[in-house]
């Protein structure tokens, strides 16, 4: 038996920010990040609205990228003195994540981070309050998901929160808010949905109603991603269609060691002064883990069928395979993103020297590879690694070299 799960409600198109008045309740919190919602005016609209339906508001923001742990447990403290019955969260996927953590601390004020990682291990929530969620960028669709990612910059490793009750009641999916993205983001985000999609249709648990959700989504974000990062904002408002969909594919059918190894990267070099993009982590890494999952026959078929929905040719599975990882090369190359670790610049574009030194990611290699295996998305993947050989996908994806094992 499986199970598919979606928000009850999903508002979209230009405009769709206005169904915040539809909501019924007598307070509100909304939970915001660096101020791109407000100085665009659709943090005073949100506010109005709920105001519209008769509800006091309250705002958290400054929610950062990558939100911490701290961020969240403040929130939470935040939230239980105000006590809503309404938790809207919108701009990135960061404080949409932040939120749908501060949410169970906010229910269950006994329940710690710890608590909180366990994969589908979450007590039942909307016993306070039900949860709204607005996305500003086309990528990470976790207003559509079970999913939340947060750092501990302690031990500098992402956590995936794994539970379909932090699916939110509400998404509204307005491109309106999309056309803000820079052109940067533009790319990251939209590497991000692509490697949700196409991870949910080779994942273990993919099944009919995911399939149907990740292809469709994988013929748009062909379709539309340079467009959009081009500026083309037609284009803009179908990528933000697209990723929800791939949101709602790998919601379901999970996701694979793209995910695993792009979280376990991602801050761990923070002490050199960057971190490394979750979407560009996932666009660096995508190429590689095709190769590697393609060893497994049935990862090879379903990669094939991408290949064919995506027209890009090839007279059998090894070739089509290679065509699609050719492909999303070219993409990377169109979208400024780079292809290793190696040549990852500070500010996340192309570079002869990158800012992760050889030495350090090669000291810190193993422990890497231990967390990355230990991922809640990597139980999905369609070819399980050991440790040793998730070493070497690392290395392959910190010098952009061949993976033949």
């Amino acid at each position: 038996m499986a199970r598919f799960t979606l928000p009850r409600d999903v508002y979209h198109g230009k405009g769709s920010l206005e169904n915040l008045k539809s909501l019924k309740g007598k307070k509100a919190v909304i939970v915001v990040g660096g101020g791109s919602m407000k100085r665009f005016g659709f943090l005073d609209r949100a506010e109005a609205y709920l105001k519209e339906a008769g509800m006091e508001v309250m705002i958290i923001d400054g929610v950062e990228p990558d939100p911490s742990v701290t961020t969240v447990m403040n929130g939470a403290a935040k939230m239980l003195e105000f006590n809503p019955d309404w938790i809207v969260a919108m701009g990135g996927g960061s404080p949409i994540d932040a939120a749908k953590a501060m949410w169970i601390k906010y229910e269950y004020p006994e329940c710690t981070f710890e608590d909180m990682c366990k994969v589908f291990g979450i007590p039942e929530l909307r016993k306070k309050a039900h949860f709204c969620a607005i996305p500003s960028t086309s990528g990470t669709a976790t207003e559509v998901t079970a999913f939340s990612i947060i750092t501990d910059y302690d031990k500098g490793i992402k956590y995936p929160i794994a539970d379909f009750e932090i699916t939110p009641d509400v998404a509204i999916v307005d491109p309106d808010l999309a056309e803000t993205m820079p052109q940067k983001l533009t790319a990251h985000t939209g590497m991000d949905a692509m490697t949700h999609a196409i991870e949910a249709y080779v994942s273990t648990a993919n099944c009919d109603y995911t399939d149907a959700l990740a292809i469709h989504a994988i013929e748009m974000i062909q379709a539309d991603l340079v467009d959009s990062y081009n500026g083309d904002m037609a284009a803009r408002a179908r990528m933000h269609n697209a990723q929800c969909l791939a949101g709602m594919a790998f919601s379901n059918a999970l996701l694979g060691i793209v995910h695993s190894m792009a979280h376990k990267t991602g801050a761990i070099f923070a002490d050199y002064g960057a971190h490394i993009i979750h979407g560009a982590a996932n666009a660096m890494y995508l190429p590689k883990v095709i190769a590697f999952n393609a060893k497994d026959p049935t990862a090879k078929k379903r990669y094939g069928v991408i290949a064919d929905y995506m027209k890009l040719g090839g007279a059998n599975d090894d070739e089509k395979v290679a065509a699609l990882i050719k492909y999303l090369r070219g993409m990377n190359d169109d979208l400024k993103i780079p292809h290793c670790i190696k040549n990852y610049g500070a500010d996340s574009y192309p570079t002869e020297q990158g800012f992760v030194p050889e030495n350090v990611f090669l000291e810190r290699l193993h422990d890497i590879a231990v967390n990355a295996i230990g991922d809640a998305c990597t139980g999905s993947n369609p070819r399980q690694p050991s440790v040793e050989e998730m070493e070497k996908l690392l290395k392959c994806c910190y010098y952009d070299t061949e993976v033949d094992f």
